[in-house]
């Protein structure tokens, strides 16, 4: 049986890649002026991303939404070669458990799919955005454990780094109880996803200027608190 990172094209693989899941709530509560300004932060940090001739190549992106269900709006891509013609609707509830579960597969088929190819790679990002609590788990129950088990030994053998976003209405209690003890969620200053996304693009323009393995101090943040 043929490995499915064997049959995973990348592309420009003599460059060393960093793949980025944003992961992005799409649920009901998201309608109108939240998902408007995700999608128009979104559009600013392909653009600006894809202007760095090293960024645009090496950040490979790929953009899972959940709203009612899990679905890959984009699968992995350089920015480069994205484009800005974003369609995201806002409905149904938020699975956030399998949504994160995916993520994480996907990370670990893409990185797979790098060796398989021999192409170098950063630490992989993971990104969730929402603004509400998991509908599809709760702490303490099943998928809730394998989901914040499977995070926090990732982000402890360096397999990945997960970021967590709150948008006005999140349960930044739940958020902090996914995330590690030294990166608790960061909340949302308003509808301030433009700063936001500006400041993931100057983060992924640093990642892409240094050599793999090498510690980079991320911008500070500016858009939202602890």
């Amino acid at each position: 049986m043929t490995d499915l990172a064997d049959e995973i094209e990348v592309a420009y693989p003599q460059q060393p890649h960093c793949a980025t899941v944003l992961l992005l709530d799409t649920s009901g509560s998201m309608a109108g002026g939240k998902i408007a300004a995700l999608i128009d932060g979104l559009r600013l940090f392909l653009a600006e991303t894809a202007a760095d001739p090293l960024a645009g190549k090496r950040v490979d992106l790929a953009l899972l939404t959940f709203g009612g269900e899990v679905a890959v709006a984009h699968d992995f891509a350089p920015v480069a070669d994205y484009g800005t013609d974003l369609a995201l609707a806002a409905r149904g509830g938020t699975p956030m458990g399998t949504a994160l579960q995916r993520g994480m597969e996907m990370l670990e088929t893409r990185k797979s799919a790098y060796r398989a190819q021999g192409t170098d790679y950063y630490r992989p990002w993971l990104l969730l955005i929402t603004d509400g609590e998991p509908t599809d788990m709760h702490p303490g129950d099943d998928l809730w454990n394998r989901v914040a088990g499977a995070l926090g030994s990732g982000v402890a053998q360096r397999r990945f780094s997960f970021f967590a976003v709150g948008v006005e209405g999140a349960d930044m209690e739940q958020l902090r109880r996914l995330c590690p003890d030294d990166r608790p969620p960061l909340a949302l200053r308003g509808l301030a996803f433009a700063e936001m996304f500006q400041w993931l693009s100057r983060s992924q323009r640093q990642v892409s200027a240094s050599t793999t393995g090498e510690a980079v101090k991320l911008p500070p943040v500016d858009w939202g608190t602890v």
